[in-house]
């Protein structure tokens, strides 16, 4: 569907209250409808307007209403499991250095929000291959990236860390696991030469661990990194500063290369 075209019936949008920021991710059926803190709106008001309208509660509050963006569509998840924040994969997307058309291994799907932003850089003509030891997992993401319109794009499969990897010369590889010590070796035999392979870890114990498989199996350790994230609050009368809370640590990432002598 074409940027600018009206929002339709079978779309997920995003519904955003004027004063709060509150936001609603929704899929718009016919007949439809979303019952809020301030009145309940109607789906069919909404097919047919442009993304970035106004539309209005039972109660006449003002609302608007949105496409999600891709970030939208990771936060706004079903969650079983942890998942990746925005600030970090920022930084593991141009670490993998995708593009559309590539193909790239995902092991530890969780609940699918890094999976939808690979699925949504590799483009239709690419291929995500996502892997999780928990069928349970791998179903609920698979809720996930069809809600957001993407699992055409996605193969999912069961498979522990440390096993071969059933696809071979891709173009990036990215690991979210406990012990991701275990499948780098696979990861090496998999990835394409010089390609990269991104990682987070939790602890600064699993990244020493890491650290050391990487050299041991032929990768070059290009980066290792936390990122911090701060929000601004920028108030007209009594000025500007920062908000008391933060997305502080969340995990050490690491980017790699595979060599060859």
């Amino acid at each position: 569907m074409a940027k600018g075209d009206p929002i339709r019936y079978g779309e997920s949008v995003i519904i955003v209250d004027e004063k709060k920021g509150k936001s609603f991710y929704v899929l718009l059926k016919e007949k439809g409808e979303l019952g809020t803190h301030k009145g309940k709106i109607s789906h069919d008001q909404i097919v047919g307007k442009p993304e970035g309208s106004a539309i209005y509660s039972s109660t006449g509050e003002r609302f608007f209403v949105f496409r999600p963006l891709v970030s939208d569509k990771m936060m706004k998840v079903q969650r079983k499991t942890q998942i990746v924040y925005p600030k970090d994969a920022g930084w593991l997307i141009l670490s993998l250095d995708l593009s559309p058309g590539m193909k790239v291994i995902e092991i530890g799907t969780g609940s699918g929000a890094f999976t939808i932003l690979l699925a949504h850089i590799v483009g239709p003509e690419g291929k995500v291959y996502t892997f999780d030891r928990r069928e349970e997992f791998l179903e609920n993401a698979k809720k996930n990236l069809e809600r957001a319109g993407l699992i055409d794009r996605v193969e999912f499969q069961i498979l522990n860390a440390g096993d071969p990897f059933p696809v071979k010369d891709v173009s990036a590889i990215f690991l979210d696991l406990p012990e991701p010590w275990r499948a780098i070796p696979p990861a090496r035999e998999a990835l394409l030469p010089g390609r990269p392979v991104s990682i987070i870890v939790p602890t600064a114990e699993q990244l020493k661990t890491t650290v050391s498989s990487l050299k041991e199996n032929g990768f070059m350790i290009m980066d290792i990194v936390e990122i911090l994230e701060r929000k601004i609050l920028v108030r007209e009368k009594e000025g500007v500063r920062p908000f008391e809370k933060m997305v502080g640590f969340t995990g050490y990432l690491i980017s790699a290369r595979k060599v060859i002598d």
